[in-house]
């Protein structure tokens, strides 16, 4: 029962967090706007993910150079 409950958890949270793509799914999917209007929360995704991997790579060249690097 557990499990089965684990998986109805994990369902209902990823219903509740795809409610705004539902939304402009349901109202701004008509032309080329909605194409536009559904990508950009991509586009901030990828402009966030670039970001990040761009600090993260930053920080191990600077860790690499000083030599405090992990190196377990």
């Amino acid at each position: 029962m557990l499990g089965l409950n684990i998986f109805k958890f994990i369902g209902e949270i990823f219903q509740v967090l795809f409610i705004p793509f539902e939304w402009i799914r349901l109202t701004l999917a008509k032309g080329a706007a909605g194409w536009w209007t559904s990508n950009a929360i991509n586009w901030i995704f990828l402009a966030i993910l670039l970001g990040l991997l761009y600090y993260w790579i930053s920080q191990a060249l600077k860790f690499k150079r000083e030599g405090t690097e992990d190196i377990a």
